[in-house]
């Protein structure tokens, strides 16, 4: 784990050295054009939903994961055998959109793909050696990163994707953090040019979306408490 976050720190900071020397290369100049606000309010919408599937993913593995010693096959972990590296991938791909220059978004797919399905391969080759028979058949009907739609559509959000508002205050520091530098990047041009009130207007659309995350994240605390009760319900009845 150590050594994972090693070399994501390496990465992260050779990004930053080499946008910081050719900001005017890699960061987009401002554009009032709609096309553009729109992939920008995409890339937010992005972040936001990378951090739920990442803080569902971390919560429910270590709430079920028995000390790394049982096979997690619920929660986000039936819809994708990775859903942490997803919610990595969206969060990634949503700060290019609403920072850099577009081309910026094959250079972090082409980065991601290297650096995370070399990870994965060694994974599963640790895996396979822990849970043989149920790791094989969790891999055929699961997929490795990006689900299925007709597996989202068949199972109820709120049995893939479960958040405890608990889970979310370990990780409410980063999460603000990185949204702030995000629109610290992306509104100091567009404050420049057209002032801080007029950009304010403009930006209602994010601060919008920014409460239906919170709503989404309040809705489904409370349907995954309830389906908690509910199984808790459905054992007791068993035991009488």
């Amino acid at each position: 784990m150590k050594k994972r976050l090693k070399i994501n720190g390496i990465i992260m900071v050779c990004a930053v050295i080499v946008v910081a020397f050719f900001p005017k290369v890699f960061i987009r100049n401002y554009s009032n054009d709609p096309g553009e606000e729109i992939i920008e309010l995409l890339g937010f919408a992005l972040i936001l939903l990378g951090q739920i599937i990442r803080v569902s993913a971390r919560g429910y593995k270590a709430e079920y994961s028995e000390q790394s010693q049982a096979l997690i096959q619920g929660g986000p972990y039936q819809i994708v055998r990775n859903p942490m590296y997803l919610g990595i991938f969206l969060i990634g791909l949503g700060v290019v959109l609403a920072v850099f220059q577009w081309w910026a978004a094959a250079i972090f797919i082409t980065v991601f793909i290297i650096r995370y399905l070399l990870l994965i391969y060694k994974e599963e080759k640790k895996l396979l050696k822990i849970f043989p028979g149920a790791y094989e058949e969790y891999c055929r009907k699961v997929p490795r990163i990006f689900p299925a739609l007709s597996s989202m559509i068949k199972l109820d959000i709120s049995s893939y994707l479960p958040v405890k508002l608990s889970w979310f205050k370990k990780e409410v520091g980063s999460i603000i953090t990185l949204l702030l530098l995000v629109l610290l990047v992306e509104s100091w041009e567009d404050i420049r040019v057209e002032g801080f009130r007029v950009y304010l207007q403009q930006s209602l659309w994010l601060f919008l979306t920014f409460i239906l995350f919170v709503i989404l994240v309040i809705l489904l605390s409370k349907w995954t408490r309830q389906n908690n009760e509910n199984s808790a319900d459905k054992n007791q009845d068993n035991l009488q």
